[in-house]
Formats: structure tokens, sequence, C-alpha cells
């Protein structure tokens, strides 16, 4: 089995620095209408088994096309950003780029399980992720090609999962809107194929 994960395209609160996880489900701009065209002409040639994505709607859209084509599709919670608590929607203030750079270097410290008031912790999302990983491996005998879209501190948890690296390692994994990882599923192993590629956006 193969999964091409993607992070979902560009919002305007991606554009203006506004805090975006699992409490807010924005819509993609134009410019992220755009970046998901790209990938799909880049991509639409593979056959894709099923597309999976979040509950929220900028990963709908950044695969609607697939979906379009009618690749059965599914929604997986489990997969939806971090949830940042009492920031979501706000503006990146200084103060709040502080709290951040405050939290996610406690992270990378190794508390993992500190998060914002209301929010979600690093080990809570993995949580999740979980179920809904075994859930796809579970039909590894009946699909090839996985497209998943989802969430780029989500994606980074997900990976560090997925590659048996501790979650306090999730920077390890640079993203950008609609940045493809690709990996090989085989006997309980993943590899990795192609690392935060977006070459698509310049064919």
């Amino acid at each position: 089995m193969e999964l091409y994960i993607i992070r979902h395209g560009e919002t305007d609160f991606n554009k203006r620095g506004i805090i975006q996880g699992r409490g807010v489900n924005s819509d993609l701009n134009d410019h992220g209408i755009s970046q998901a065209r790209s990938f799909y002409k880049a991509y639409h040639h593979i056959e894709f088994d099923k597309v999976i994505t979040s509950t929220l709607k900028r990963t709908h859209q950044t695969v609607q096309s697939f979906i379009d084509k009618g690749i059965p599709w599914e929604q997986y919670e489990g997969l939806d950003e971090l949830d940042w608590g009492i920031n979501e929607g706000k503006e990146a203030t200084k103060k709040l780029k502080d709290d951040f750079y405050s939290l996610t270097k406690n992270w990378m410290d190794g508390k993992i399980h500190d998060k914002f008031p209301g929010g979600e912790s690093p080990v809570e999302v993995n949580e999740r992720q979980v179920i809904a990983l075994n859930k796809i491996l579970s039909e590894q005998d009946q699909i090839q090609n996985v497209l998943i879209c989802m969430h780029g501190r989500a994606l980074r948890l997900l990976l560090c999962h997925m590659l048996q690296l501790p979650l306090n390692n999730m920077d390890t994994f640079p993203h950008s809107n609609v940045s493809l990882y690709r990996l090989k599923y085989n006997n309980g192993i993943f590899e990795m194929l192609d690392f935060n590629n977006t070459d698509h956006f310049h064919a």
C-alpha cells in the first residue's frame, strides 16, 4: 500500500496568520484552489482506490477533483487538525506568537502532554490518529493507493507515529500548503518515498 499524504491548500486564515486548528472550518482561498489544481494535474493519473480527508472542508476542497472522479471518499475525525483551544481564530499577536513558541518548545523538550486551555496535546491528537490509521491499514489487502488530505501539525504527528519516532520529533517534518509526503507500507513498516515534495507547483 502507498499513502499519498498532503496538507490542505491555502486559506485566508493561513495567509493572514490567524490561528486555525480543529475549531476553525475555513474555505480555501483562490490561491489554495490553484494549489489544489496543480496537485490534481500532476497526480490525476494515479489510480487511487480511496480518498480520505479530515472532517474539515478545507481538506475536502483540496481533493475535490479526485472526489469528482468517483473515487470512494471517507472523512475521519482522527485526521482533524490539533485543537488550539482558546486561541482558535485569533490574530497572531506578538504575545500569542510568544505563547506558541513556548508551547512548541515544551513539545520539543518532551512535554507532549502540554496544551492551550480548551485545546489538545500532541498525545491526544496521536490517540485519535492511531484509530484512523489502523482503519486505513485494515484495508491493505483490498486497496493499493490512498490519497489522504489533512493538516500541518497533525501531519507532523502522524508521520512521527508512522516512522516510529517520538512525538517530540514532529518538527523533523516541514510542510507547506499541498506539499506531499508519500510512504509505502509493507509488513508493518512504513518507508518514506517522497519528503515534503512540491514539484507539482513547478511542472
